[in-house]
């Protein structure tokens, strides 16, 4: 979730948004995830009804709302089709950190876009879907991983620690 939050921050201002209000639907879209992972009746249903219970803004948990496709939520704002577009892309981006000796720095779009095409590697993520969240927000792919890498590598040692295991 620390992830997808810089990579929201990092969004923010190209669209105009409130840099506070993109990084906080970006710490907690998937609050409730770990604890309700099913998506039958859990993930993001516990979350949006605590978020709203609280006050949370509307625009935040529509937001949370999109992100989750069979909820049937069309992302219509810059935010929602960000936070879309930024979730599994951010997972995947660290999953190549964490194979990388040197993890974030350095790392390039061309490097990210070569573990795509390996099927096996984070074989779970959709890289389809990748592609059509970066078109469905206005942004070129690689200009999106770029934006992403950049965002996530300002936070390397809160995402990537020194300490983590090394491939």
């Amino acid at each position: 979730m620390l992830a997808v939050e810089a990579a929201m921050r990092a969004y923010a201002p190209r669209f105009g948004g409130d840099v506070e209000l993109w990084g906080l639907t970006g710490l907690l879209h998937d609050l409730d995830y770990e604890r309700y992972p099913n998506l039958e009746d859990g993930h993001p249903r516990y979350a949006l009804r605590e978020l709203e219970t609280r006050g949370y803004p509307p625009e935040l948990v529509r937001a949370v709302a999109s992100h989750a496709d069979f909820l049937g939520v069309s992302r219509d704002s810059p935010m929602e089709k960000a936070l879309y577009a930024v979730d599994e892309l951010s997972g995947f981006v660290l999953a190549v950190a964490y194979v990388r000796p040197e993890r974030l720095a350095g790392m390039t779009p061309k490097s990210v876009k070569k573990k795509l095409k390996q099927p096996s590697f984070a074989a779970a993520v959709n890289r389809e879907e990748l592609r059509r969240s970066a078109e469905e927000l206005g942004v070129d792919f690689d200009e999106h991983l770029a934006i992403v890498i950049a965002a996530l590598a300002e936070r390397q040692d809160e995402l990537t620690p020194a300490g983590a295991p090394s491939p």
